[in-house]
């Protein structure tokens, strides 16, 4: 029999009125409303682009009678008075999330990013993490946030996965287990926000994104016990909340957990009863709510039919649901499967009393009742404050790294190395970029403000021209990357605009070459002929200034890189 909730326990451990209050609620719910409770709806600023309706807040919430929210996009002050708007019309106050991974940015557009998972584990300081943890659940709670979707626990082995190269906090358990744990402390120093990790049973042992197909975790079991579970042992002797299932399967640890599965009866985490009930909450002891990853995601969709798959996922373990696609077909989807026992009442019961329990621990009716839930413009004042934007430049003084530097080609100054010509990439790698606008006009400033005289390379030239003409016109040339982003974006490759032309590092051997990444640690891998490799981690205004103090010999270099970014190559070490 799957393991049912203990209230009085770790996480909850609720008071006898509490419990009261969780029961008293449950029984008064009809099964529309239970149901309601198993979703978290997605609004969007400018449109709702997952579930096609035009239905206002205050209907979504009568009609649907959802237990969760999340939305994306917007500033601090649109966000604040959207959450405020939908407490406002929800019977039963709401579990709010963002993805706060990196700090405020994650919860508003002018939020305060502090540092990355992989920015983390370069500054190999805890007060890194913390910080990222505590300016996310201030930031984020001053909108009216009270769940946070981070820190991300998963591993980081193979050098190719691209989904959680810099969201990673380390290539080892033990390093991600220090990382992470910082973060959940700082996430949790000033305030009760529930802490979501993820993505069970962890991603980074392979190349392929969960967005797009089935991700597989191929560990065997003992292999897994020893990393990832480690992980999530750790964590969830610790108290936390929430845990979301990611669409990975770990098709040897459920075959050994249940013998009779063959092959074509593998499921993703989010859809394997072996996964959820018996290995997450019987044997690792998870008492708190588990929540799917997003359920558009082919590593979910490719299971089965949508119909099957949105009730199923609430039987094989899960207890809420990430977004509706379609808000009418997925309730309905939903309640048929409670109707036709496919989700059995125990099973409902046992998940909107796990949802229904974080509620109360928050105190959200308490803080309804004491005027406390609802957010005021004066809680913005934290967002971007001095406080967060010195523990921003501290963390990027921490973490950047200087890779290599076999030529000893360091410190580039304008004394020395004036002329600068500077080749930016991106994703649209057939772009002309206008020197001053977005990264590369702060680039192009900050290298300018020191008496750099710099030629950005626009790619447009087919002719590389003279090779001695180059090493007479240039000191330097700078190779900056600011490929970045996941999911539909997923490929971290360097693509040249001119290869083997006026943009692929063809002079490495001319003038003094330097390359910076701007976000994924593994740049390498396209450009081994390169001497000199900084990964500095973000692309916002205070690493790019620090980027060119370290540069310059103004700063130290204090980050340490982790073996993958070598990515396996022998000629990227020379």
């Amino acid at each position: 029999m799957p393991r049912l909730v203990d209230l009085t326990a770790t996480p909850y451990r609720l008071t006898q009125t509490q419990v009261a209050w969780v029961e008293d609620t449950l029984a008064g719910l009809s099964v529309e409303e239970k149901v309601g409770q198993l979703f978290f709806n997605l609004f969007h600023f400018g449109g709702d682009t997952f579930s096609g309706n035009d239905l206002s807040n205050a209907e979504i919430l009568s009609r649907y009678h959802i237990g969760g929210a999340r939305y994306h996009g917007g500033d601090s002050t649109q966000v604040q008075g959207l959450l405020n708007d939908l407490q406002q019309h929800s019977q039963i106050p709401l579990l709010i999330a963002a993805n706060c991974e990196s700090g405020g940015n994650g919860a508003c557009s002018d939020g305060t990013y502090i540092a990355t998972g992989a920015q983390c584990d370069a500054a190999k300081d805890d007060s890194v993490p913390f910080h990222t943890g505590l300016v996310s659940a201030r930031e984020a709670g001053a909108l009216g946030v009270n769940v946070n979707f981070a820190p991300i626990v998963d591993i980081l082995q193979n050098w190719r996965n691209t989904i959680v190269n810099t969201r990673a906090h380390g290539t080892t358990a033990e390093d991600v287990i220090r990382s992470t744990s910082a973060k959940v402390r700082g996430l949790r120093a000033e305030s009760d926000m529930v802490v979501c990790i993820k993505h069970f049973p962890g991603d980074g042992t392979e190349e392929r994104d969960q967005h797009l197909v089935l991700g597989v975790n191929e560990l065997s079991p003992q292999e897994w016990d020893t990393s990832f579970g480690r992980v999530y042992q750790h964590h969830i002797d610790a108290g936390i909340d929430m845990i979301m299932a990611g669409h990975i399967a770990l098709p040897a640890y459920s075959k050994q957990l249940d013998p009779s599965l063959r092959d074509e009866d593998i499921m993703p985490a989010t859809l394997a009863p072996e996964l959820l009930q018996d290995l997450l909450k019987d044997r690792l002891g998870f008492n708190g709510v588990v929540v799917t990853d997003a359920t558009h995601m082919l590593g979910m969709s490719s299971a089965m039919r949508r119909q099957d798959y949105v009730p199923r996922a609430i039987a094989a373990g899960c207890d809420m649901f990430l977004f509706f696609n379609d808000m009418a077909e997925d309730f309905g989807f939903m309640l048929d499967g409670v109707r036709h026992g496919v989700i059995t009442p125990e099973r409902l019961d046992d998940a909107v009393r796990r949802i229904l329990g974080l509620k109360a621990r928050l105190d959200l009716v308490g803080k309804r009742e004491r005027g406390e839930l609802l957010k005021s413009a004066e809680d913005l004042a934290v967002i971007g404050c001095e406080e967060h934007l010195r523990w921003r430049a501290e963390a990027a003084d921490a973490a950047i790294t200087l890779v290599k530097d076999t030529l000893h080609q360091l410190p580039i100054r304008p004394e020395t190395h004036r002329r600068i010509r500077l080749y930016f990439l991106d994703q649209a790698a057939e772009a002309i970029y206008a020197a001053g606008e977005g990264v590369l006009g702060n680039l192009v400033a900050e290298l300018e403000g020191r008496g750099f005289e710099v030629t950005v390379n626009d790619g447009t030239s087919r002719v590389k021209g003279k090779t001695l003409d180059y090493r007479d016109s240039v000191d330097a040339a700078l190779v900056v990357a600011d490929i970045v982003g996941y999911a539909a974006e997923n490929n971290y490759r360097i693509r040249w605009k001119t290869p083997m032309s006026t943009d692929a590092p063809w002079y490495v051997h001319e003038v003094p070459t330097v390359m910076v990444s701007l976000n994924y640690t593994t740049h390498l891998h396209d450009a081994t002929m390169v001497k000199t490799y900084i990964n500095a981690y973000h692309d916002n205004p205070e690493t790019i200034r620090q980027v060119v103090d370290k540069l310059t010999g103004e700063s130290e270099f204090t980050g340490t890189a982790n073996d993958l970014v070598w990515t396996e190559k022998w000629q990227a070490r020379l």
